[in-house]
């Protein structure tokens, strides 16, 4: 959780930095955050790829080259990220373009989305990194990492975004900047610490293991990829209201997921616990931890949803600065601090399946969901409706979010991850 809650945090800073620019400048961050996140779904399996193996050889006793997953992961990502970067930075000006009907947002965000697109290299190597230091139940290796990057990145921010000691002002180009600086920054204090942690991990044998690799990869690169790309052409279908909505919605997000942080944090740890029992052959712990998690993280979730709807206009002053951004996020913001508890039920039933090496249906249930109710539900109320982003809102939790939570739950109940075998 302190991992994952700096980083996130980080997040935040840079969209109370960016919010001092305008709008305009929040839209063109919160679109290229998720078009950055699109792309690097494509390699968002690399956590669960190193994690789910490394916990079950840990639950195995099998301790020898440990890092053999890690190192094949590493590669992949070597082979495979420079190329997607470089393609992907190629397309950025045209993807702001096709993404808001505001002239105004390519513009202002094009050279940022190039620098995030770069970053992302660095950034999926970081994450193939936190599967191994969580698989081996030191997540504060990790958290180190976090910290190291934070010292780096918040400094950078102030300093590119507005200027100073004789460096010019880039606006939201800074932030772009700063977030590749800070990620390649990570990836060379993994590597140092790899060196002392997991060693080995730099030679040996990678294509033994690359099947099981891709098998966990591949399903999951899939599911997130298509889920990010939901998640970001719902940007889109909120750019139907007007590029006001877009910057009160980009801030939305971000206080999704800062509330969210238990959910995630508690499940990537009962991902390491599931795992760890399968690896036992003992599916009845796994189950056990499954639900410990759920009552903490549920609750967890529940105390901080309290200031989204007890105080919303104050939490949204310190993003927002347009008087309509801030009306138009009041009522979201309320829905969101009530609803956030179903919303964690399904973060965290996602994880821990992943745990037992379940991708395949979680990438069944969470693009049915997406893309049968979410999308075709959001576009309905945006284009026909009245109701502006608060209908749009009820769309995402009560349709989409309650749904997904349920059925993820029913499968966790079902019990058939427990005959789910990785090799």
């Amino acid at each position: 959780m302190g991992g994952m809650s700096t980083y996130v945090l980080l997040e935040l800073v840079d969209m109370v930095f960016v919010g001092f620019l305008g709008t305009v400048a929040v839209a063109a961050v919160g679109i290229s955050v998720f078009l950055t996140f699109s792309y690097l779904a494509l390699f968002g399996g690399v956590t669960i790829a190193v994690q789910a193996t490394t916990a079950r050889l840990v639950g195995e006793r099998a301790t020898e080259d440990l890092p053999r997953f890690l190192r094949t992961t590493l590669f992949i990502i070597a082979a495979l990220t420079p190329l997607g970067a470089l393609i992907a930075s190629w397309f950025a000006e045209p993807l702001l373009t096709l993404m808001s009907e505001d002239s105004e947002v390519p513009r202002v965000g094009t050279a940022y989305l190039q620098w995030s697109f770069a970053s992302g290299i660095f950034l999926t190597l970081n994450n193939a990194f936190m599967g191994y230091w969580n698989a081996t139940d030191r997540p504060h290796l990790y958290f180190r990492v976090v910290l190291v990057q934070a010292a780096i990145k918040l400094p950078l921010n102030w300093l590119l975004i507005f200027g100073g000691l004789g460096i010019p002002a880039f606006g939201v180009t800074g932030a772009g900047i700063a977030t590749c600086a800070a990620a390649i920054a990570g990836t060379l204090f993994h590597l140092v610490m790899a060196s002392r942690h997991a060693p080995g991990y730099w030679r040996g044998n990678v294509s033994r293991h690359t099947p099981v690799v891709f098998s966990l990869l591949i399903p999951a690169g899939i599911q997130q990829f298509l889920e990010n790309l939901a998640l970001t052409l719902m940007f889109r279908i909120v750019a139907i209201l007007g590029t006001v909505e877009v910057a009160a919605y980009t801030i939305l997000i971000n206080l999704i997921n800062t509330v969210g942080l238990p959910a995630w944090a508690l499940g990537a740890a009962g991902a390491t616990l599931v795992g760890q029992a399968m690896g036992e052959r003992n599916p009845d712990a796994a189950h056990a931890w499954a639900w410990d998690v759920i009552k903490v993280g549920t609750a967890c979730m529940l105390v901080l949803g309290v200031p989204l709807w007890v105080a919303p206009e104050w939490i949204l002053r310190i993003f927002l600065h347009d008087p309509a951004a801030i009306e138009a996020a009041i009522g979201p913001c309320r829905l969101l601090g009530i609803m956030i508890g179903i919303n964690g039920i399904g973060y965290m039933f996602a994880s821990l399946l992943y745990g037992a090496g379940d991708v395949k249906r979680v990438m069944y249930v969470n693009l049915a969901t997406q893309y049968l109710i979410l999308l075709p539900g959001a576009w309905a109320v945006a284009e026909y409706s009245t109701l502006g982003l608060l209908g749009v809102l009820l769309v995402h939790q009560v349709a989409f979010r309650a749904v997904n939570a349920a059925i993820l739950t029913a499968l966790w109940q079902q019990r058939r991850w427990a005959d789910v075998r990785l090799w």
